[in-house]
Order: structure tokens, then sequence, then C-alpha cells
């Protein structure tokens, strides 16, 4: 049997992602953005209000970063969620994390994230059903020590998702499939 739930924000799991740009005065500004996903190949939608600080940044400077959160910085993430850049302007360095210039937008990378992606602003979308900070993914970069054989290894990101349902996170670490593979069995 089934049972009703509440309307929540989202659906599970959804990424918790690291949006960072930089202050007017060149300091590092990042938040926490669950509310965030690929348009389509290439395009990154970030469902964020015009009150944040970070969308006044990536206005301003027209680009931004978004890393993937992982396990290891889970207190940090989670801090970026909590803490507005409206009213501290240090987050980073409260963080005790550390950032590098983006090798192709105007925007930082924070180093400890292990998987990052570099993009520049296309539009804000306000409408009824916008979904706000629309970019175009220019650059991906990832941590040599998620890399091993010079490939990508998603478990080695151990990237952690949302549960909006219980404001719980949760590892994603298991590789339990092939995509585009394993349903042609059933064919």
């Amino acid at each position: 049997m089934r049972k009703k739930l509440n309307i929540t924000e989202g659906i599970f799991p959804m990424p918790v992602l690291m949006v960072a740009t930089y202050n007017d005065d060149g300091t590092v500004n990042v938040m926490n953005a669950a509310w965030g996903t690929m348009q389509e190949r290439g395009t990154v939608a970030l469902n964020l209000t015009e009150s944040h600080k970070t969308v006044k940044n990536i206005k301003a400077r027209g680009a931004f970063t978004v890393s993937i959160a992982d396990a290891a910085h889970v207190t940090e993430a989670d801090y970026f969620g909590v803490a507005s850049g409206n009213k501290i302007s240090n987050k980073l360095e409260k963080a005790g994390l550390t950032a590098s210039k983006a090798d192709t937008v105007d925007a930082p990378v924070i180093n400890e994230f292990p998987l990052c992606l570099e993009c520049e602003f296309i539009e804000y979308q306000d409408n009824k059903y916008g979904c706000g900070v629309i970019g175009k993914v220019v650059n991906v970069t990832a941590d040599e020590r998620v890399m091993p054989d010079g490939k990508l290894d998603m478990s080695l990101v151990n990237a952690i998702a949302f549960d909006p349902y219980t404001h719980g996170y949760y590892k994603v670490t298991e590789r339990v499939g092939e995509a585009f593979k394993d349903g042609l069995q059933l064919s």
C-alpha cells in the first residue's frame, strides 16, 4: 500500500552543488545549491533567486563555477548553504578551504572539491517557470586523485546527494550498472 507524502521541493537524489563566484573586491563567495541540474549537454540550470549574493556576482562577472560536493567536506558544503554571502564575506576562509582561479572563466575553483565545471553566464530567467541562472559549461576539471589511469572514476569523487524529504546528505559512491547497456537484455 502507498502512503501520501507532503509535496517537497525536489526529487531524491538531488546533487549538492557548490557554486563559486568572485565578490566585487575579488574575494571568493561560495553557496550550496541543491536545486541545479544539466539543462542539456553543456548547459547548467541553477534554481537561484536574485536575492542571493552569488546571483549578483554571476551577473556582474559573467561567470561562475559549479563543483560537486564530496563526503569529505559535507560540513563545509552545508555551511555554504546556511551562511549567506550577503552577510558573511569570508565564507571560504571560515570554512578552511582554498581556491584557485579557473582556467577559462572569471570565477574561482574550490581546490578541495574534486570535480568542477567552469561556466559562462548565459541568462537569468525570472518568469513564473524560469529556473534562474543558466550557464554554458566551457571547461571541466578534475583533481588527479579521482582519475586513476587518467580517466575520471566517479566512485572516487565520493559525491554527496541531498534528500529533501528528511534534509539528509547521502554518499553516492557505488556503480551498480551500465547505462544504455543493461536494459538491452530485456529487448
